[in-house]
C-alpha cells in the first residue's frame, strides 16, 4: 500500500520512470528465454500461518493440481522446506512476503509488528486483513531480507528494529534509499542500485541471484528510484519479478524475461492520481517479460482508517485483469495467493 508516499513527495514525480539501463552481468542469466476487497476478517490461529480451514496450493507441469491438506499443513509454520528446485510464495498482505527459492528463504518488505501508520495514524493506520494473530515469533529464521523502497510501507521500522535483534546476523538486500533507517539495525547490508546485481548463499549452501531494476521514483525526478528485484536459484530455472507498485522501466526490463511475475494487478488511486498502478500495465509487464504465471498482489486490500484511506478508490477487478491478460498473453497462468498459505511453484 502506498498511501502516505504522497505526503512526502509531489505528486507529478512519483510515478515517473526512471530511464536506467542494467548491467549485463547476471550470474545465473535470468534473461535467457529458455530458463525457466474482501471485507470479511478471520482470526487464524495463534503460532500458525494456516488457516485451518484453506488448503496449501502447488502447480505442477504447468497446471493446477488438488493439493493434499494433513493436519500438519493446517497448523505447521513456515519452516517446511521446498522438495524440488521451484518457488514456494506466501503471501503475508500489504507488501510483505516470505519466499523460497530451491532452498533459500527471503523475507520481503515485513510488516509484522504494529500497523502500518507512516507515523501519522490520524491521516492513514492500517492494519491485516487475515493474518491478524501472525507475529515476528512466528517468523522462521531466513537467509535475507528484501526491502525494495524506503518508505514505512515497505521498510517498516516497527517490525525491522525487533527483527534484526532476533537475527542480529541477518543479511540484507536493499535500496540505498533505506540506508539511513537500516544502516543502524543491520551489519551486513548489500544496497544495490538498478542493474546492480548480489548472490546470497544459504545455510545448506544453495544460492541465489538478486538483480536490482528500477522501481518508482518518490520524488523530484533527479532522486534515485526504489527498487524492484529479479530472483534466480542457483539449483533450477525458474526466474521471478517483483515491484509491489507495477511501476517499471521499460527499456531497463527489455533484455529481461521472468518465469513468475509477482505484481499488483488492481489499481489504487486518488484524485487524479495513481498510487499504483495494474491492470493495463500489469498485463504489459507480463508481456515484455515473457511471464509463464502471474501472482497477483492486493496490497491495498487491508482494514484502514484515517483521513487519506477515505479518498483512496480502487479501480479494475481480478476478472477484469484475467480478460486483458487472456489476449495479450493467453499461455500464462493466474495464481492468486490466499495469505499464510504458501503457494508452490516448480520448474516445469
Amino acid at each position: 500500500m502506498a498511501a502516505l508516499r504522497c505526503t512526502f513527495t509531489p505528486f507529478t514525480s512519483c510515478h515517473q520512470k526512471p530511464s536506467l539501463t542494467p548491467k549485463q552481468f547476471f550470474p545465473f542469466n535470468p534473461s535467457t528465454p529458455s530458463s525457466s476487497s474482501s471485507s470479511s476478517t478471520c482470526n487464524y490461529p495463534r503460532n500458525s500461518l494456516f488457516n485451518p480451514s484453506s488448503q496449501s496450493h502447488r502447480l505442477g507441469r504447468g497446471r493446477a493440481i488438488s493439493a493434499l491438506v494433513s493436519e500438519d499443513s493446517a497448523t505447521g509454520s513456515l519452516s517446511s522446506s521446498i522438495t524440488d528446485n521451484g518457488f514456494k510464495l506466501t503471501y503475508l498482505e500489504g507488501n510483505s512476503w516470505l519466499w523460497e527459492a530451491g532452498n533459500v528463504k527471503l523475507l520481503v518488505d515485513p510488516i509484522l509488528v504494529g500497523s502500518l501508520d507512516f507515523g501519522i495514524p490520524w491521516l492513514y493506520d492500517a492494519t491485516k486483513k487475515f493474518l491478524k494473530n501472525f507475529q515476528l515469533s512466528d517468523i522462521p529464521e531466513v537467509d535475507c531480507l528484501i526491502i525494495t523502497q524506503s518508505l514505512d510501507d515497505h521498510c517498516h521500522l516497527k517490525t525491522l528494529k525487533p527483527l534484526s535483534a532476533k537475527f542480529p546476523n541477518l543479511k540484507v538486500v536493499a535500496t540505498p534509499n533505506a540506508k539511513a533507517m537500516l544502516d543502524s539495525l543491520f551489519s551486513k547490508v548489500t544496497y544495490l542500485e538498478p542493474g546492480e546485481t548480489t548472490e546470497i548463499e544459504g545455510r545448506n549452501g544453495a544460492k541465489v541471484g538478486i538483480r536490482a531494476t528500477a522501481g518508482p521514483v518518490l520524488g523530484p525526478p533527479w532522486q534515485r528510484p526504489e527498487n524492484g528485484y529479479i530472483i534466480s536459484s542457483s539449483e533450477g530455472k525458474l526466474t521471478l519479478y517483483y515491484e509491489p507498485h507495477c511501476v517499471y522501466n521499460d527499456e531497463s526490463l527489455k533484455n529481461e524475461q521472468a518465469d513468475i511475475v509477482i505484481t499488483p494487478v488492481i489499481k489504487q488511486l486518488l484524485p487524479k492520481f495513481t498510487l499504483v498502478s495494474g491492470q493495463e500495465d500489469a498485463v504489459k509487464l507480463a508481456k515484455l517479460l515473457r511471464a509463464k504465471f502471474v501472482v497477483p498482489m492486493k496490497n491495498g486490500d487491508l482494514e484502514s482508517k484515517g483521513l487519506l484511506s477515505s479518498l483512496i478508490q480502487s479501480e479494475g477487478t481480478m476478472g477484469s485483469f484475467k480478460e486483458l491478460l487472456s489476449k495479450e498473453l493467453p499461455d500464462a497462468k493466474v495464481l492468486e495467493p490466499t495469505p499464510g498459505v504458501p503457494l508452490e511453484i516448480p520448474e516445469v
